[in-house]
């Protein structure tokens, strides 16, 4: 399979948006490795950003605030323009934002939830949709275990932008199919990152690794196999509108 996705990768223009730290960081290590031209996308943490560009040698950083839907076409356009062109566009950029009960949920909480980890995400792959339908690229969404859980107490606002993500990855695939644009999903499961040493209690974290029937928690690196996976045309040419589950079976069809 390396030699198939070194093949396959190779000098393919890859656009990673929230790729300072986390899932999408590790997915930009692994498509360098693969010989791929990596763009990277930070908002406030642009320091990590340039670090891990000079590490792996990516095109660049872009920087914007993916609540602005101005700041994801300027990104998007900016990449399209550094890498001459965009073959796969992972839209990985979002996070929790914070747990609130639905009686703590102001207006302006729910649009920060949505504007981030859904609508940047529809605006992003309308941005790159004339580059993609030149490369007969793909379209990579990173949805959620909880977009199929409803998340925990106080998340669901985060599940539910998840789970809008998820449908309309599946929508999107039929609606690009004739472009010969493929898409499809990841959904991570509990993976160690900053988004759950941020969000979730130790204690909490404990006892879900204890109900994984792998017998622990992802990390990074268990995620990026299946974005390199879905975006070989050699591997999964014939995939789309498809989530994959990377959870250790903690959620089973």
């Amino acid at each position: 399979m390396t030699d198939i996705l070194s093949n396959d990768l190779k000098g393919k223009r890859v656009l990673i948006t929230g790729s300072s730290r986390g899932i999408g960081a590790a997915a930009a290590r692994a498509f360098a490795e693969a010989g791929a031209r990596v763009m990277l996308h930070a908002h406030a943490t642009l320091a990590p950003a340039e670090a891990l560009a000079k590490e792996i040698g990516a095109v660049g950083v872009m920087q914007g605030d993916f609540t602005d839907m101005d700041q994801v076409r300027r990104v998007v356009a900016g990449a399209i323009d550094k890498l001459g062109g965009l073959d796969v566009l992972i839209n990985n950029a979002g996070t929790m934002v914070g747990r609130k009960r639905l009686s703590e949920l102001t207006d302006e909480f729910i649009s920060q939830v949505f504007d981030l980890n859904t609508r940047s995400a529809i605006m992003a792959s309308q941005a790159a949709y004339s580059a993609l339908k030149e490369s007969r690229g793909c379209i990579i969404n990173t949805v959620s275990i909880a977009s199929r859980t409803g998340g925990s107490m106080g998340s669901g606002m985060y599940a539910a932008s998840k789970g809008f993500l998820s449908t309309y990855t599946h929508g999107l695939a039929v609606e690009l199919s004739p472009d010969q644009i493929r898409v499809n999903g990841v959904s991570p499961g509990t993976i160690m990152t900053d988004f759950h040493r941020r969000y979730t209690t130790p204690e909490r974290l404990a006892n879900i690794a204890k109900a994984v029937p792998l017998g622990r928690l992802g990390t990074d690196e268990d995620c990026v196999g299946a974005y390199l996976f879905l975006a070989s045309n050699a591997l999964s040419g014939y995939m789309t509108g498809q989530i994959l589950e990377v959870n250790g079976g903690q959620l089973m069809p």
